[in-house]
């Protein structure tokens, strides 16, 4: 999963990547408002934590133009403006949640963790397919009650095919939301991704649809 990060203070910044990294999201960052809107309506995100007061634009702003363009991606504001008016004009703008400094990190994971699985259409945190299950609330992935141990890509792919399971994702869409902006990366790592899940969690799990991407889907899973 991909998170855009909007926050102008440096430190802090640093240290929410650092944290969302370590729950294995794939991170960028922008530390002004014209640089948010930009991404926003031009790369693929999961998610966006947004501060409300960015130079250049401020970020009612920035949720105006991603939501004009018709971006869909959840947003959650995280801002030290705790007013009831702050709070009811960033979710006219099209938020999602909102969250006042200062926080816990954990809750802001937690946080974004929902709104990914609500946007998703999960209304549950246990998300099954066949004998694979994910906590969607701690990220945890089971295989016939077993943990499953995952590298932080191994888990961006799997999420993305988990939370739309049975359904066809793009392998474009799958790289856009597995790598952060700017990494380098080879062709065919989506594949081997896809190879090492498939030992894990059992070939017949994930299908690959010629000249479209993978699904998940609860076949045979000892296969």
């Amino acid at each position: 999963m991909r998170i855009l990060l909007v926050e102008d203070d440096a430190a802090l910044s640093d240290r929410i990547a650092t944290a969302l990294r370590a729950e294995y999201f794939a991170v960028d960052s922008a530390a002004d408002g014209e640089d948010a809107a930009h991404l926003g309506c031009t790369e693929a995100y999961d998610v966006a934590v947004l501060d409300l007061g960015l130079p250049t634009l401020d970020g009612i702003g920035v949720l105006h133009a991603w939501r004009k363009a018709q971006r869909p991606l959840p947003v959650l504001i995280l801002t030290a403006r705790d007013g009831w008016s702050e709070k009811v004009r960033g979710f006219k703008a099209g938020a999602d949640d909102y969250l006042v400094k200062p926080f816990r990190m954990e809750e802001l994971v937690m946080r974004l963790r929902a709104l990914v699985r609500r946007a998703a259409g999960h209304a549950g945190s246990r998300i099954v397919c066949g004998a694979l299950m994910m906590d969607a609330q701690t990220g945890q992935f089971e295989r016939d009650g077993m943990p499953l141990r995952l590298t932080a890509l191994e888990w961006r792919v799997l999420s993305c095919l988990m939370m739309r399971r049975e359904a066809v994702i793009e392998r474009l869409d799958l790289f856009e939301r597995v790598y952060e902006g700017g990494a380098e990366v080879e062709s065919n790592s989506i594949e081997v991704i896809i190879g090492r899940l498939r030992r894990k969690i059992g070939a017949g799990m994930i299908e690959t649809i010629r000249g479209r991407g993978y699904r998940l889907t609860a076949g045979d899973a000892s296969s």
